[in-house]
């Protein structure tokens, strides 16, 4: 019977990632598979998928909402009202002209510098997306660069070290270890520097890597553009200081907060540092936002579908934790041989590779596992920063929600995108995670 449950996993698995291929909603296929799971582990399907329990389907379904909604909320009101005023273009605007244009590598670097400062600044990445792509066209255009290249600075600013590697960080991922570990946004602070440096150095390596290949062939901007004219709309734009004065004040906050307050704070500074982020830039933007309650509306509205997308795949993998078929692969993993960590690792990479969501499989794995490595002996703050790294690690596959997103923005295709993102994303979040559990032994 255990094997066949085995086997109803691996179908569930296969499915949900063939849906997500499908463009069929998350929202609709994860639901899906996790039938498929009931039905081969001889599940009760009333139960598994109707209970309010904590590993039943809409019990975790709606646990990660209520959990993390407010944070999902506040997040994207912030990244509408940046968006809208054109504070993110006026922040790339800015740093893109000071570093000029004598230079590809230059300019990529540049990309990714502008990144990087907004996703650490607590802009989603899919704001970021919007706010970068249209500049970096037209410089990838005006220099005649292959434009296929975008991938490499885009995705080393926006998903790799600002998302789970960096100290203080507001992302999703750094929040989530919080609640069940009771650490900060600053956890394994020193492991998790070097770390960043780490990914970084690759980062950088690859991209002067991936554009010395491309000159070498020969490639301009037309050889993967097929409709090369890209209108970008005129607007008048804040002064750079306003602009990205909230995005200083949520950082400040949050390091402050997190290296400083006391337990109740460190917990719950990011609603703070979110929230005096929204009230400064509607103060500062007022003048550059025509439709404000319009705006506030939007972005509330826009946090609804990425949080539920995330929690459904949250609820899939908590059904998949608690089906008997998952045993096999459940104590092949935590029985991997050697330091604690690296079973977290595998554990945690694995579940991300599963949903297609950083932050889905930490979503699973903190409320199941924590408790297992702490009883361990494994230093909190470790756990929190191993795992938020490793959730990074096999985030982009073929049916993630956010590479479907920047395939359909960059009119790329799997074929001509998918390499480079992975290798970006991956290498360069594994060989944080190896600094930072090396150094995490020795501190």
């Amino acid at each position: 019977m255990e094997i066949i449950g085995s086997i109803g996993v691996l179908l569930g698995v296969i499915a949900i990632i063939y849906f997500s291929l499908k463009e069929i909603n998350i929202i609709i296929a994860a639901p899906l598979a996790t039938a498929i799971v009931i039905l081969f582990n001889q599940m009760d399907p009333i139960t598994s998928l109707l209970g309010k329990e904590a590993n039943q389907y809409m019990g975790a379904l709606s646990t990660y909402i209520l959990n993390y909604f407010a944070i999902f909320l506040l997040g994207s009101i912030l990244a509408k009202l940046m968006e809208v005023s054109g504070a993110t273009t006026a922040i790339a605007d800015y740093i893109l002209k000071k570093v000029g244009y004598d230079s590809p590598y230059k300019v990529l670097v540049a990309i990714f510098a502008v990144s990087a400062i907004l996703t650490y600044g607590g802009i989603s990445l899919f704001v970021v997306m919007f706010a970068v792509l249209p500049l970096a066209r037209s410089l990838f255009k005006k220099m005649d660069l292959s434009w296929n290249l975008i991938q490499v600075p885009l995705w080393l600013g926006i998903a790799t070290f600002t998302m789970t590697i960096l100290p203080g960080t507001p992302a999703i991922q750094n929040v989530i270890p919080i609640q069940y570990l009771n650490t900060s946004l600053t956890a394994a602070a020193i492991p998790s520097i070097l770390g960043s440096i780490g990914c970084i150095t690759f980062g950088l390596f690859y991209m002067k890597y991936c554009l010395n290949k491309s000159l070498e062939k020969g490639e301009t901007y037309s050889t993967y553009v097929l409709d090369a004219n890209e209108v970008v709309e005129e607007k008048e734009l804040p002064n750079f200081i306003p602009s990205i004065s909230p995005l200083l004040l949520l950082i400040i906050l949050a390091l402050s907060g997190s290296i400083f307050g006391g337990e109740f704070l460190k917990k719950n500074i990011i609603y703070i540092a979110l929230l005096s982020a929204i009230i400064l830039a509607f103060i500062l933007f007022r003048n550059f936002i025509p439709e404000k309650i319009k705006t506030f509306n939007l972005g509330a509205s826009g946090s609804i579908a990425p949080i539920f997308a995330t929690a459904s795949a949250v609820a899939f993998g908590a059904v998949v934790m608690i089906a008997p078929g998952f045993k096999f692969f459940s104590d092949l993993i935590l029985n991997i041989p050697g330091n604690p960590l690296i079973s977290l690792t595998v554990l945690t990479s694995s579940m991300s590779a599963i949903t297609g969501s950083s932050s889905g499989a930490l979503g699973i794995v903190m409320p199941n596992f924590a408790q297992f490595y702490l009883d361990k002996g494994v230093d909190p703050e470790m756990i929190h920063r191993v795992a938020a790294i490793a959730s990074n690690i096999l985030t982009i596959v073929p049916q993630s929600g956010v590479f479907l997103t920047f395939l359909a923005l960059t009119g790329l295709n799997h074929k001509n995108a998918f390499k480079q993102t992975f290798i970006t994303v991956s290498v360069g979040t594994l060989i944080a995670e190896i600094i930072v559990i090396l150094t995490g032994l020795l501190f």
